[in-house]
């Protein structure tokens, strides 16, 4: 889950990592993947307030399935 923009190519994402197992990092724009779901958290949001947003959306099942992606073929 993104909770910041830091630059034009890099965001602070968190998983958070007692949902997902993802730990809050930045990470460059070119290597997320949007997804059809979305929860609303304030910019700069803490692991604590993420996990309750997700919980309150009922998106924790959600956030912990697997995506499998796929590259585009040229």
């Amino acid at each position: 889950m993104i909770v910041d923009v830091i630059d034009k190519n890099f965001a602070l994402v968190t998983g958070p990592k007692s949902v997902t197992g993802v730990r809050r990092r930045r990470t460059n724009v070119d290597h997320l993947e949007p997804t059809p779901e979305s929860v609303e958290v304030k910019k700069g949001a803490g692991d604590e307030e993420v996990a309750k947003a997700l919980t309150q959306a009922k998106k924790t099942k959600f956030m912990k399935e697997e995506l499998v992606l796929t590259k585009p073929t040229s």
